[in-house]
């Protein structure tokens, strides 16, 4: 019997009042499954954005229910939500938040600190994480001696460096050239394949045809859900 992870139910946000209302998201219903792999599109201002926000705890939704992992969010105070997202889910986003300060490493470790993971742990889990993202050579480095491409795996290590239930990516490819497009992609079919959940936001559809199920928005509303017969395979070189 397969897992739901999340469900959005009769999900709206609206900002505003009055005359100056907007209906972001419409009466937004949807279920993820353990294993999913969806990929959002939708013109600016579809509600493609904010959908992924209520999603990743970031936003709460005006009316409506969001379960993740069984737990519904309504009732939590922001330190909650926040303790919830740090346990539950990981987030990949276009520029790759890391600290500058902090070698790959210590950016690798830092969520797992704020979750009271021992610090022999943490280090250990982090090295592996990254020797698993392909930069087991570059632990010690910091932001600036890293590539584009590179600095996105270390976000994609830090993502999952808790073991989230989901992962959540923002238009993951759209700082990155087509060739480092295609390697990053390669590694969330990587990780696909090892059993994460994963729902990406792009406007390209050469990244959205690597996933197995499309979710196309607009109007603040879930339009279509295409399911794809065989996306292409990721040429993987990492271990699950």
């Amino acid at each position: 019997m397969t897992c739901t992870v999340a469900q959005l139910k009769e999900v709206s946000k609206s900002y505003g009042a009055g005359h100056n209302r907007v209906l972001a998201v419409d009466r937004l219903s949807l279920k993820v499954a353990q294993g999913d792999y969806l990929a959002v599109m939708g013109a600016s201002g579809s509600g493609k954005s904010t959908a992924m926000n209520i999603l990743g705890c970031l936003d709460r939704p005006t009316s409506g229910e969001y379960w993740l992992d069984n737990c519904p969010t309504g009732g939590l105070n922001d330190d909650q939500l926040a303790e919830l997202r740090n346990r539950k889910l990981g987030f990949v986003f276009q520029q790759f938040y890391l600290l500058r300060e902090l070698t790959a490493l210590e950016n690798v470790m830092l969520p797992m600190a704020y979750a009271g993971v021992a610090r022999p742990l943490q280090r250990q889990r982090a090295e592996a994480a990254l020797v698993r993202v392909g930069l087991g050579q570059r632990l010690h480095n910091p932001p600036n001696q890293l590539s584009g491409g590179q600095q996105q795996r270390v976000a994609i290590a830090r993502a999952i460096i808790n073991r989230p239930v989901l992962l959540l990516a923002d238009e993951p490819t759209g700082a990155l050239d087509s060739t480092t497009s295609h390697e990053v992609m390669d590694l969330f079919g990587e990780l696909h394949q090892a059993g994460m959940t994963v729902i990406l936001v792009t406007h390209e559809q050469e990244v959205a045809a690597r996933a197995k199920t499309i979710l196309r928005f607009a109007d603040g509303r879930l339009q279509e859900i295409a399911t794809l017969a065989s996306p292409p395979p990721c040429n993987s070189r990492l271990a699950p």
